[in-house]
């Protein structure tokens, strides 16, 4: 199994919305990136409490890597960032 198919096996697994999980996967040298993207909804419950289950799933996927002499790297990405409006009045609303 690839190391995209069991990330993206794992997170649908934990996802209380599989249909919006996206993965792109990266080669560099002996380097696999793979950039996850998940609906803002499921963050905490795919990151755990802690960090456990993210670094968890990062287990799971370096030793599927080592065994084809590889590592590997998962990284959240894109994660429910607010919309330019809402940061500008935030910061609006600090300054006050």
């Amino acid at each position: 199994m690839a190391l995209k198919e069991l990330a993206e096996y794992l997170v649908k697994s934990l996802a209380d919305q599989p249909e919006k999980v996206e993965l792109e996967e990266r080669e560099e040298d002996d380097t696999v990136l793979i950039e996850l993207k998940i609906a803002p909804e499921d963050i905490g419950r795919i990151i755990g409490k802690g960090g456990y289950t993210i670094n968890a799933i990062r287990t799971v996927l370096q030793t599927a890597a080592s065994s084809r002499r590889k590592r590997a790297r998962l990284e959240v990405v894109g994660q429910g960032e607010l919309p330019v409006e809402e940061n500008v009045d935030a910061d609006n609303e600090a300054d006050s």
